[in-house]
């Protein structure tokens, strides 16, 4: 087969080629030395490699393409999981998360935002000002998300730069809250109608519903054969599954995870796994991981161990819960989806005791020896939820390392020496 020249289409979107051209060289690096270099991974997991090969080439001409024949509507970008995709893809938009993976243009945006703001938040703006990201450059509408203080804030600057639409999160678990968010919701579905001039239907929202959930599924299948030992797969390229998750065809992207789903389950029967059987048990919670920082797990896999299980925006936190496919109206389907979502148990609800139940409950679970819990540099939500994950931790009788790191490579030595003192330890 011919390879195809995607610079036309780059260009087209505007984009800084040559730069680009430079950062698909690091990533495509980045990638062979922490994913092809593993032993005995699942055959099923090639799809990942195809995934990661036409992330920022295939995939991008195939929704310009979906919006040129009129498959889809509009592209629609995110960076939380508190966006539903299922408002989304009801009005046949199409939902995709955005790059905030790697530092990029980080003197342009200190123009804009303190040097000590979290290393994602800057890199979404750096991806933006750097002109490097074709997920943002093809969306034609942002949705972001009141969340953290740096979000809420940086969102104000990276609304000059893209159309934006804002939800409104909240904070804590209350009825009222809960209300709140579902009037969000509701925001959102009218914004993305005006937006595709598309009406939200009773069929086309209960459609996208049950292909989100079904997407779920298929990644709880995958989850729960990680509680075998050996393990059959790696945590590298279960969080690349998920990250996969945020930006591939969903259809397409949940018969490869069943795929995955049905080898895990014959080697689990076989006794194969990707390390062998009594190797070092990991759970990692913590700050999300987009693509490409695969930085803190390639190093606790390359010290020995295998990350069993990811409590996580990059991970269970996406899947572990569907959504109640009983709503009959648009406003019932409506009301559940902001049911869902609401319980995700991010760090920013006070009092979280839901995350530490989540964590402790997957770390018995999947039969962890010990947990990794990792904040991005100057995210104080984490930073102080670290001190309550420790001590849950400690009364579980579960070894606990926390880790407070960023997108470089900068301390790559200092956290190889700390992980694997940690492996030892546990």
């Amino acid at each position: 087969m011919a390879e195809v020249d995607y610079h036309p289409m780059w260009e087209s979107l505007g984009m800084d080629v040559e730069a680009h051209d430079g950062l698909l060289a690091a990533v495509g690096q980045m990638f062979q030395d922490s994913f092809l270099v593993q032993e005995n991974r699942p055959a099923s997991t090639d799809y990942l490699d195809s995934v990661v090969a036409n992330i920022h080439s295939g995939r991008i001409q195939e929704m310009l393409d979906q919006k040129e024949a009129g498959t889809a509507t509009k592209i629609v970008g995110s960076f939380c999981l508190y966006v539903p995709e299922e408002v989304i893809m009801a009005a046949r938009g199409i939902s995709v998360g955005l790059c905030s993976g790697a530092d990029w243009a980080t003197d342009k945006v200190e123009k804009h935002i303190p040097h000590n703001t979290c290393p994602l938040i800057k890199s979404f703006n750096g991806f933006k000002l750097g002109r490097v990201c074709p997920y943002i450059e093809s969306s034609d509408l942002v949705v972001g998300e009141n969340t953290c203080d740096g979000k809420k804030k940086a969102y104000e600057f990276f609304g000059t730069q893209k159309p934006m639409h804002i939800m409104d999160v909240p904070n804590v678990k209350t009825d009222t809250a809960l209300a709140s968010y579902r009037e969000q919701v509701r925001l959102l579905a009218q914004r993305v109608e005006q937006e595709t001039g598309v009406k939200i239907t009773e069929e086309g929202l209960r459609a996208a519903i049950r292909l989100v959930n079904e997407k779920r599924r298929a990644l709880q299948r995958l989850s729960a054969t990680r509680a075998a030992d050996p393990a059959p797969i790696s945590g590298l390229d279960c969080l690349l599954t998920v990250q996969a998750a945020f930006m591939d065809d969903p259809v397409r992207l949940t018969a490869a995870i069943n795929a995955m789903a049905d080898e895990c389950e014959r080697r689990v029967r076989d006794g194969v796994g990707v390390a062998p059987k009594g190797t070092k048990r990991v759970l990692y919670t913590g700050t999300p991981m987009p693509v490409p920082f695969w930085k803190l797990f390639t190093l606790i896999e390359q010290a020995g161990a295998v990350v069993v299980g990811e409590e996580c925006c990059t991970g269970s936190r996406y899947y572990k819960d569907l959504v109640d496919e009983s709503g009959e109206t648009v406003d019932e389907m409506l009301d559940r989806i902001a049911e869902r979502y609401y319980d995700i148990n991010c760090a920013i609800f006070t009092p979280n005791e839901g995350r530490m139940k989540d964590v402790i409950g997957m770390a018995k679970n999947l039969h962890a020896d010990g947990i990794v819990d990792c904040s991005l540099q100057f995210c104080t939500l984490y930073d102080m939820e670290s001190f309550t994950m420790r001590k849950a931790a400690e009364e579980a009788g579960i070894p606990y390392m926390h880790i407070s790191t960023d997108y470089s490579n900068e301390d790559t030595g200092q956290l190889t020496t700390r992980i694997q003192a940690f492996i030892e330890m546990i």
